[in-house]
């Protein structure tokens, strides 16, 4: 259905007081996003967003720089009844445009189904990852060991070094996004050490429906399943891990666990089909829309 609103023409920063709204558009599309990710996009970034005559906001989309080398593109949501209008590619267009403006390499993460379109506007395949969904039981006595000379501990004061090892690994800088998830879930902030450097860490946060382990970024698979054992034995209930296609050892175990592949995506950027990550060491991303 056609819409002859004449405010649909105009978008603009989303702000604070409009969190309800944008709560409404995670809700009606049924993703895990509450209103501290939302201001990660506000203090961070920016959240561009289409409102109707009556001021409410129907369609947003976010940007979050990374270090001046590239950008993500996400939060894009169009209510049911404002959709195939091209009010989402109107949006993304404006993203891609302010990211290239600041030299930034725009990167996104897509379902299958954006895929096409996102193709349409010129990004490139780069790698594969699966949402998988299982559930936490605290305390869990069947889950295994860390690896011989590996502590499994509490980040504590040791988040500057892990800012500066997750550098290297995510291929810029994200501290201040780190920094917002830390509280977050804290019983699964939790960093590995072999003879006091660090070698792997996790983080998570809470959800609408499910807690999200990750970014989970380690130096080998035994490391990173020790990670994800550790965190998984200190929560309850339903858990989201997004696990890179590559991690396949990971995957089989979490598969014993229980969980399962809910759904696949694909990280693609702009003009480019090279990911700026470290392969080797990244098992679970922060989340689609945080990279």
């Amino acid at each position: 259905m056609a819409h002859s609103d004449p405010a649909l023409a105009h978008e603009a920063p989303l702000g604070a007081a409009e969190l309800g709204d944008a709560a409404v558009l995670v809700a009606e599309a049924g993703w895990n996003q509450v209103a501290a990710d939302w201001r990660i996009f506000l203090d961070l970034g920016t959240v561009y967003a289409i409102r109707n005559s009556a001021g409410r906001v129907i369609a947003t989309a976010a940007t979050l720089p990374y270090g001046g080398r590239f950008g993500w593109i996400s939060m894009v949501l169009v209510a049911g009844t404002y959709r195939r209008q091209g009010l989402a590619r109107r949006l993304l267009s404006r993203c891609i445009a302010d990211l290239t403006a600041a030299a930034v390499v725009p990167v996104l993460d897509a379902t299958p189904a954006g895929r096409g379109i996102y193709l349409t506007l010129g990004f490139q395949d780069a790698w594969g990852f699966h949402r998988l969904a299982g559930k936490a039981t605290a305390r869990n006595p069947n889950l295994p060991p860390p690896p011989t000379g590996i502590r499994i501990q509490p980040i504590g004061d040791a988040i500057d070094e892990l800012c500066r090892y997750d550098a290297a690994a995510f291929g810029a800088d994200r501290s201040g996004v780190l920094a917002r998830l830390r509280g977050r879930v804290p019983a699964a902030e939790l960093v590995a050490l072999r003879d006091d450097g660090i070698c792997g860490f996790l983080l998570g946060r809470d959800g609408q429906s499910a807690t999200q382990l990750g970014p989970l970024v380690a130096e080998n698979a035994a490391i990173a399943q020790a990670l994800l054992a550790r965190g998984l034995a200190a929560i309850e209930g339903p858990v989201y891990v997004d696990l890179t296609d590559a991690q396949a050892p990971v995957r089989a175990w979490l598969s014993e666990l229980g969980f399962i592949a809910q759904r696949p995506l694909i990280r693609m950027l702009h003009r480019r089909s090279t990911s700026f990550e470290d392969a080797a060491r990244t098992f679970a991303v922060a989340g689609p829309e945080l990279g």
